[in-house]
């Protein structure tokens, strides 16, 4: 409906240093995949996002 598909959901309380979504994101565009990583501030979490994404296969998280 919006145009994006959410790949990956991460706390953003995570340890000092650690950026899990940032690496996920870089992985997913490793394979080819424009992914983007975006603060939901409703639920305190980072999405990494495909924008433009085909919704009708249904979003992973």
């Amino acid at each position: 409906m919006n145009g994006r598909m959410v790949l990956g959901r991460f706390p953003a309380g995570g340890p000092r240093g650690s950026w899990p979504a940032e690496e996920f994101a870089h992985a997913a565009r490793l394979e080819g995949q424009q992914a983007e990583v975006v603060m939901d501030i409703a639920t305190d979490m980072f999405l990494v996002i495909v924008r433009g994404a085909d919704t009708s296969a249904g979003a992973a998280a």
